[in-house]
């Protein structure tokens, strides 16, 4: 069996036999190349691994974190101290002997991966683009930017404002007064690289909007249909991480939701682009 590859100067394509064995090699590098990216950059990140530590994983427990000391002013205008968050750190313990080692290579890792999204998605858009007619490759055009800035966007978002909600919440719940704190490193580090990339993810909901409605598989109809379990689904999030009060929850749940509308925008884009091509007799 053979796949059909499209040549980009054809308005249509034309068909080019290619073996599945064919394609997976082609695969195989764009693979080892992304790889290649991402473990280039983890060893630059693993040099540095001390300034991201102190500067940049452990800050967001301090007061000094620049969204803890902006809420907290905040909080000071509307004169209450509920936006106060991270006032007093806990302490972080490493309980095994290579932990501190582990948790460095693994923060190198990620690093790596984050920094590497960009070179990662040309290369699997590098991949995709072959099979892609002229005219879907023109409404696709800055894929690659779009999807990088989301997902660093997203980091961002994770980073600066649900990360020090969740570890303000998490560090400082308790079951009872005599039981104290004492936060394991690799606990903490991966709460907060978890959420930093979980919210990278989320934040490519737009383009995975897009790719689902090329495919027919998502439309505007069935988007506004959920409009609701969505604003559940994102308040219930948003509810469970942040400290209780209204405006934090707000701040969480309202990205996302912006999101969300952004999909369905994109959905009826392409929709109608799909509509216009079937009255041309396109296929």
């Amino acid at each position: 069996m053979a796949f059909r590859r499209k040549n980009k100067p054809q308005a249509q394509p034309q068909e080019q036999d290619m073996g599945f064995l064919d394609h997976l090699e082609v695969l195989r590098w764009h693979i080892l190349r992304s790889l290649l990216y991402a473990g280039t950059l983890a060893v630059v990140a693993f040099v540095f691994s001390r300034d991201i530590f102190d500067k940049v994983l452990l800050l967001p427990k301090t007061p000094e974190f620049a969204t803890n000391r902006w809420l907290c002013e905040l909080g000071h205008g509307f004169g209450t101290e509920l936006l106060c968050i991270n006032t007093k750190p806990f302490q972080i313990i490493n309980i095994t002997m290579a932990g501190q080692l582990s948790t460095d290579l693994l923060v190198s890792f990620i690093a790596g991966i984050i920094l590497a999204f960009p070179l990662i998605f040309w290369e699997f858009w590098r991949f995709i683009e072959p099979a892609l007619y002229d005219q879907e490759r023109r409404h696709a055009r800055g894929a690659v930017f779009f999807s990088s800035l989301l997902f660093l966007l997203g980091v961002l978002f994770g980073y600066y404002v649900i990360t020090p909600l969740s570890v303000h919440f998490l560090g400082g719940y308790t079951t009872s007064a005599q039981v104290l704190n004492q936060i394991n490193l690799q606990s903490y580090i991966s709460t907060v690289t978890s959420v930093a990339l979980a919210s990278g993810v989320i934040f490519e909901l737009p383009v995975l909007i897009f790719f689902l409605s090329k495919a027919g598989i998502v439309t505007p109809a069935m988007l506004k249909k959920y409009r609701k379990h969505s604003v559940v689904a994102i308040l219930t999030v948003a509810a469970i991480i942040t400290p209780p009060d209204v405006f934090s929850q707000i701040l969480v749940a309202l990205p996302l939701q912006v999101l969300y509308e952004l999909g369905i925008v994109i959905s009826r884009r392409v929709e109608r682009q799909l509509a216009a091509k079937a009255a041309l007799g396109q296929t």
